[in-house]
């Protein structure tokens, strides 16, 4: 685990506290040098999802990352779900 994904990974396990979460690296997907951490995917499941739009709850996660998503993250996709729409999946 790079340094910019254990950023990532505490923020969002402190914050949202999630049921699931795949936080994915696919840098190496994309034309950037190795070992580069620029490009994500992001899969959540969080009960504090709930009641919150889809839009609203990428800005939640971005408001979080700002500081990563201002500097060494270029990408980051985002599925964000609720316990109760991954069951029903």
């Amino acid at each position: 685990m790079g340094p910019i994904e254990e950023i990532m990974h505490a923020k969002l396990l402190e914050h949202f506290q999630p049921d699931r979460m795949a936080l994915e690296n696919q840098s190496h997907t994309h034309n950037v040098p190795a070992g580069s951490e620029s490009h994500w995917n992001l899969i959540m499941v969080s009960g504090t999802f709930a009641g919150v739009s889809r839009v609203n709850r990428q800005r939640q996660v971005y408001d979080l990352l700002a500081t990563e998503m201002a500097g060494p993250v270029h990408a980051l996709t985002m599925k964000l779900l609720t316990p109760e729409e991954w069951d029903a999946a």
